[in-house]
């Protein structure tokens, strides 16, 4: 895979490798200066980038190595744009379906009785929604047990009954006594999701993509060691990161911990609530640069 010319190492993988071995470093003890799995680093050196997952994730741990064995990552990254075991889609393995098939001829039929039934419904219900009737609401008035009540029960409902259409009748103190519940305001609105602030320290380059509940994307791209990064958005928050080992978390001022979150090739994709909990996400975000 690495070939030489005019006494050069060309290929990314064998650079990679002689540039540890001149720094007298194992695949293993360069996996730990790194803090990232040795498996990563053979996967680099063997040039199998599938095996690291998204083009982005590639760059960056090719950085990373290369950074760290005193390789030149900008050389290694003309390499890899123009490598031509670079992973790309097959194109001649998407499934066709397969002509004559009984399932191929069946489906239009299928679709013709899935169409008749809609419609066939539709039809029920438009004949029989005009036949519903609204049913009146009786209020039950419960029987009085002496004279005196008796009387200011029956002002009380003939006081309602002479309410005139359309108006909100007013109802005396004496409503109580004939089951009636008092007036109430309508109810708020829901609360609206917690604002919260993220706090971001990077001690290597990684990768990030953040958005809130609203959907909102916080932070995204390739944020460089050393750099500082403060959010502010509805919890909970979904966060993706390339390299979570080199990121430190703080939401409202409290660390957010990863452990057992993080991926073998170290990145991890979670979500955090207002509480500073972080939970597994699914890699629903797009990943590029």
């Amino acid at each position: 895979m690495a070939s030489e010319a005019g006494g050069s190492v060309r290929g990314i993988g064998a650079r990679l490798r002689a540039a540890r071995e001149r720094k007298g470093l194992t695949v293993l003890q360069a996996a730990e200066k790194l803090h990232v799995d040795a498996r990563m680093l053979e996967a680099l050196e063997a040039e199998d980038f599938a095996a690291l997952g998204a083009a982005v994730y590639v760059r960056g741990h090719l950085r990373r190595y290369a950074e760290a064995v005193g390789e030149s990552p900008a050389q290694l990254q003309e390499l890899l744009a123009g490598n031509a075991h670079a992973a790309r889609p097959d194109l001649t393995r998407i499934p066709h379906s397969e002509p004559g098939k009984p399932s191929a001829r069946l489906l239009p039929s299928a679709l013709l009785l899935i169409i008749g039934c809609a419609l066939a419904g539709l039809l029920w219900w438009l004949i029989t929604l005009p036949g519903e009737k609204a049913q009146p609401l009786t209020v039950g008035v419960p029987a009085p047990t002496s004279g005196a009540p008796r009387a200011a029960d029956e002002g009380t409902v003939r006081a309602v009954a002479e309410v005139p259409a359309g108006a909100a009748p007013a109802l005396p103190a004496a409503q109580s006594a004939v089951g009636l519940p008092p007036p109430s305001s309508a109810a708020g609105a829901t609360g609206a999701a917690a604002a919260v602030q993220l706090a971001l320290q990077f001690s290597a380059q990684s990768w990030v993509e953040i958005s809130d509940a609203d959907g909102r994307r916080l932070l995204h791209g390739l944020i460089e060691a050393g750099s500082a990064r403060t959010l502010n958005g509805a919890a909970p928050l979904r966060v993706v990161l390339g390299n979570a080992p080199a990121v430190a978390l703080r939401l409202n001022g409290q660390p957010v911990t990863l452990e057992r979150l993080v991926h073998h090739d170290g990145s991890a994709h979670v979500l955090i609530d207002a509480t500073g909990h972080a939970s597994a996400a699914g890699p629903r975000l797009a990943h590029g640069e």
